[in-house]
């Protein structure tokens, strides 16, 4: 398979007026990322030349995955916009005279990445950068996780077996009617620079708690987390680790009330973690990561591990500002 060229701006594009398709977040994130160094990842994709149209670059197609996170757009809409807007092109690199990719396409490069697992080594890579350009604090890690609903079907009540998607879960919260049906986002936060460093994907009925250890980086000051994270031994173990517990306190059958200590040492570790909130308004009502769009828990996980690099790419624009 070859790969089409893509980048190279032709003569009527550098005859549009000065301004023209420009996007002032979008060029300012394609300044601050070494793409490159994306590049080298995915450069693994690749396969030998062979007969049939050229592939698109990967990078470009890499590029039009965050688009869509960013702006919450399904595969057909990412198509659209992409031959609709300057701005998008500019960001991709797709020339006016090149095609650009149907939603087909799209779907196949994501699931491709996702086979390959190349995902988490591109947020690794997102976080060295992140790392570098002094943005991240390590003052602590807020914990914290979110339900996200699947586009599948609901099954039909006792009939699990008979789910639009096998690895979805039900759940409830606590004092709201109705359950929720699809997976779970959970989160490690910096706190200060409010960047996601760890995140993982559950069905939706994993307890919080389970995920929690993943989320801790070792390089922190403290961790901040409300009650539900918890519990002795991860008390013990962070201590260990010279990492600050600051984990909220929840009454139990032994103590059913908490003594006025606790419960002020409960009050401003959730002054400190209410900030996590703000990353989970962003990504939804900002940037629209309101359901799973994919069936199975590796695509499920892919889409969120993608909306995660770009908040952190529209994070990164904001505090460089």
């Amino acid at each position: 398979m070859t790969t089409k060229p893509s980048g190279q701006f032709s003569f009527v594009e550098a005859l549009l007026p000065q301004g023209l398709g420009r996007s002032g977040r979008l060029d300012r994130l394609s300044s601050l990322v070494k793409w490159y160094r994306f590049e080298k990842i995915l450069a693994r994709l690749r396969s030998p030349a062979g007969p049939g149209r050229p592939a698109y670059n990967s990078l470009v197609m890499f590029k039009a995955l965050l688009l869509q996170s960013l702006y919450g757009l399904s595969d057909s809409e990412l198509e659209e916009a992409l031959a609709d807007r300057l701005s998008f092109r500019r960001f991709v690199g797709l020339t006016l005279e090149e095609r650009v990719p149907d939603h087909t396409t799209l779907n196949r490069f994501r699931n491709l990445l996702v086979e390959a697992e190349l995902l988490e080594k591109l947020f690794g890579e997102l976080d060295r950068q992140l790392d570098k350009a002094g943005l991240i604090l390590r003052r602590g890690t807020m914990l914290d996780a979110t339900v996200i609903e699947t586009a599948a079907a609901r099954p039909p009540s006792g009939a699990a077996h008979e789910a639009g998607d096998p690895d979805a879960g039900f759940t409830r919260r606590q004092g709201k009617p109705g359950s929720s049906y699809g997976y779970k986002a959970h989160v490690g936060v910096d706190q200060g620079s409010g960047l996601i460093r760890r995140v993982r994907t559950t069905a939706a009925n994993v307890n919080d708690t389970v995920e929690a250890d993943h989320l801790i980086c070792g390089d922190e000051g403290a961790v901040l987390a409300d009650a539900a994270y918890h519990t002795k031994a991860r008390e013990v173990l962070l201590r260990q680790r010279g990492i600050k517990p600051r984990l909220m306190r929840r009454a139990n059958k032994h103590h059913p009330r908490l003594p006025a200590r606790l419960k002020h040492f409960n009050r401003l570790i959730a002054r400190q973690r209410f900030a996590v909130e703000t990353t989970f308004a962003t990504l939804k009502n900002r940037m629209r990561l309101c359901a799973i769009r994919y069936r199975g828990m590796a695509k499920a996980a892919g889409q969120v591990l993608i909306a995660a690099m770009a908040f952190n790419m529209r994070r990164w624009v904001t505090l460089a500002t």
